[in-house]
């Protein structure tokens, strides 16, 4: 796997160089800027870009518009976003037409080295990946009136297990319980959003964010 990394920090740019290079991944490039991170995704075609949702010169949404340029124009590199705070938004908005190959976590996330490695590897294959913090974020907003507010503790969890990409069998394991009793949870979580369930994970999570980011 050969990676690419966009962060204009340059300590926390080499700290996840050295993440990833301990755990035998190929840091192909690490940069500070978008104009250097398109450049080399256009000239080496890395398998993954690790882009830092804000970058200079604004420091406001520019590492987000080179992950769309990316995606447009080199759809066989994908993208992990990393963000300081929780933004809603244009960063999920991603997520609704193709959640194929596309992460977003919080920078947080990377201390926890395992989880982090598992979510480069994830991505890089072809899967999804949302920080929990960003699903508890967004389920947390809405009214209790919201139809958000039908769900059951075990439900939201569920769903936001859901909403990182994760199977049915993964989020059994994940919460200690039989693999029939999360399909009755998910299929609770999509009758009560009004969603139809399907085996594409894929498609699990951009309903999930579509209906969180976009309904009521």
């Amino acid at each position: 796997m050969r990676v690419v990394l966009a962060d204009d920090a340059v300590l926390l740019r080499e700290g996840i160089h050295r993440i990833l290079t301990d755990d035998g991944i190929t840091v192909s490039a690490a940069v500070g800027d978008v104009d250097a991170l398109l450049d080399h995704v256009a000239a080496a075609a890395p398998d993954l870009a690790v882009i830092d949702i804000r970058m200079p010169p604004t420091f406001t949404d520019e590492g987000l518009r080179a992950a769309r340029t990316v995606r447009e124009r080199h759809p066989g590199t994908a993208v992990l976003l990393l963000s300081q705070h929780v933004q809603v938004g244009g960063a999920l908005d991603l997520f609704t037409t193709d959640a194929s190959g596309l992460g977003y976590l919080l920078k947080d996330r990377i201390i926890e080295i395992d989880d982090f490695l598992a979510a480069i590897r994830r991505v890089a294959a072809g899967g999804s990946v949302i920080d929990p913090i960003v699903i508890r974020a967004l389920v947390e907003r809405r009214s209790p009136t919201d139809t958000l507010g039908l769900l059951s503790d075990r439900e939201r969890e569920v769903l936001s297990l859901m909403a990182q990409g994760l199977s049915n069998p993964a989020i059994a394991t994940r919460l200690f319980v039989g693999l029939r009793t999360i399909e009755t949870h998910v299929a609770s979580v999509f009758t009560k959003l009004g969603l139809l369930p399907t085996p594409d994970e894929h498609r699990r999570v951009r309903a999930v964010i579509t209906y969180l980011n976009h309904s009521g």
